[in-house]
């Protein structure tokens, strides 16, 4: 199972950016996608996830990053627009078979166990 994110980098606020995970070793329609991140001096969060069944937003993104799967490329895909200084972080994709559902209690970091190595996204003038 490998996990590859790209498409993180430098924009403006109220830019946007696509971050791309590519999976390998196993096939989407079976697992459950996250998308986390971790800003400077603090924890992982949950930003959105998305299963066969599911999808999940963290409030704060709500209505500005949409989550979505290409399943003949293996890949999902995080649309972030009108970003903001605050999303600045980096970004990790990770990947479980038994979550169940993609929601608040369940996006959690200790509940999936493949991670990528991360893709950093820098939000500044």
């Amino acid at each position: 199972v490998q996990l590859r994110e790209s498409g993180g980098g430098l924009v403006q606020p109220g830019g946007s950016l696509r971050l791309s995970c590519a999976a390998s070793g196993f096939t989407l329609d079976a697992a459950y996608i996250a998308w986390f991140r971790q800003a400077p001096g603090k924890d992982l969060e949950g930003v959105s996830c998305i299963s066969s069944g599911s999808i999940y937003y963290e409030d704060s993104v709500k209505g500005r990053f949409a989550i979505s799967r290409d399943d003949a490329k293996n890949t999902v895909y995080l649309q972030m627009d009108t970003l903001k200084p605050e999303d600045t972080a980096v970004y990790y994709c990770a990947m479980d078979f038994q979550l169940g559902s993609c929601s608040k209690s369940t996006v959690l970091v200790g509940m999936f166990v493949s991670w990528g190595q991360g893709t950093q996204v820098t939000v500044s003038s």
